[in-house]
């Protein structure tokens, strides 16, 4: 059985993403995904949150670990996805971004029924840290 990370998110992105989810027309297995990650989360301060934490809005460097490969992302909300590097927190990889702390890892499941495993290396850039809550 697949073990999850722990995670850290701060109250505000929770209220929001609470709020994004009652949104929802339809309530499938993304949505699903994300509400279990709420769930399990520990909720800190938008000023307790450590800065190597992913948030909202945060953009990382990983690595996937069998190829090496480097991807930078930007976990945002799903009206802001599709541009280069934008993961919407509604799909697989943006559930599993949220909260994790640098040098954890995560699965990420893509087209084909391949899983790659992620390592996060750096937090390029968090809001919280850059004093940024109005996001």
């Amino acid at each position: 059985m697949n073990t999850h990370p722990s995670i850290t998110i701060t109250r505000l992105d929770l209220q929001r993403l609470e709020r994004l989810l009652d949104s929802l027309e339809e309530f499938g297995p993304a949505a699903e995904a994300l509400e279990r990650e709420l769930a399990r989360a520990q909720v800190v301060g938008h000023e307790e949150v450590p800065p190597g934490v992913v948030t909202m809005n945060s953009r990382v460097h990983c690595r996937e670990e069998s190829s090496g490969k480097d991807y930078h992302l930007t976990l945002v909300y799903p009206e802001d996805a599709g541009g280069e590097g934008k993961v919407s927190i509604l799909a697989p990889v943006g559930s599993a971004l949220l909260g994790l702390s640098v040098g954890q890892h995560i699965d990420w499941p893509v087209p084909g029924g391949k899983t790659l495993k992620l390592t996060l290396l750096a937090v390029e850039y968090q809001p919280e840290a850059a004093g940024e809550y109005a996001r």
